[in-house]
């Protein structure tokens, strides 16, 4: 991947911080966008104290921001004169039972997990349809495919990026630009850190596998498909949740 430009949203961390190293791992120029500078500034750290072939720019980006979207893009675009890669990371969760469910909390989930991905992706697309070349991967989440309870916001949200994915697979292909969807199962994240033993033991009994992922398993799934060698692969959804959906 060495001269590649990628954006990677959400990569302050979790899956987007592993994704960014594993890009400049192989040589590409990362611009990890996030809403925390200072966790992007770990990130750059990171890669500098690891001597990674490629190099990791940060940004702050607010993805409800409508407004600054279209401007940090051309931004990115005027420094590096292009963006090969799109990763669309940055995802939130507001986990509740539908019948308690504000309208707040299900319209936060829908903007920061597929507004700002619809946003952000028309904003890059001119660059890549131009150059006829581009990889697009949206990190979905395995209760897009198969829905989980009191996941009413985050389940919409996921199963509406694979429908946008598959038509901008549709749409974009004779430019030589793929699209395809990562879908997580339970990740050692954050977002799952909190969980109770109990819960932990039963979701992991779910798992054929056995175990809760790594963060670096999805980000080499997702690198696989941003580079050279997926050329043939879009508008697919590739699970990586140790067998729990089949």
């Amino acid at each position: 991947m060495n001269d590649r430009v990628a954006l990677v949203t959400g990569g302050s961390r979790g899956i987007g911080r592993a994704i960014c190293l594993a890009l400049a791992k192989r040589g590409a120029k990362v611009v990890a966008c996030a809403r925390d500078g200072d966790a992007l500034k770990e990130v750059t750290d990171e890669a500098r104290s690891r001597e990674l072939a490629g190099e990791i720019d940060p940004r702050v980006l607010d993805l409800n921001d409508r407004e600054a979207i279209d401007p940090f893009v051309s931004g990115v675009i005027d420094d590096y004169d292009r963006i090969d890669i799109l990763i669309n990371n940055a995802g939130i969760t507001r986990d509740g039972l539908l019948a308690s469910m504000g309208d707040d909390e299900f319209d936060e989930v829908l903007t920061t997990n597929l507004r700002s991905v619809f946003w952000l992706t028309r904003a890059v697309c001119p660059t890549m349809v131009w150059r006829r070349w581009g990889r697009i991967v949206n990190i979905g989440s395995v209760s897009g495919v198969m829905g989980l309870a009191g996941q009413a916001n985050y389940a919409a949200s996921k199963a509406g990026l694979i429908g946008l994915s598959k038509t901008l697979a549709k749409e974009l292909g004779k430019r030589k630009i793929t699209c395809n969807v990562v879908a997580p199962g339970f990740i050692t994240t954050d977002m799952i850190s909190g969980l109770p033993d109990d819960l932990v033991k039963s979701f992991k009994q779910m798992i054929p596998l056995g175990r809760f992922g790594e963060v670096e398993e999805v980000a080499e799934t997702a690198v696989f498909l941003a580079s050279d060698v997926a050329s043939y692969i879009t508008g697919q959804v590739i699970v990586v949740d140790g067998g729990m959906h089949m």
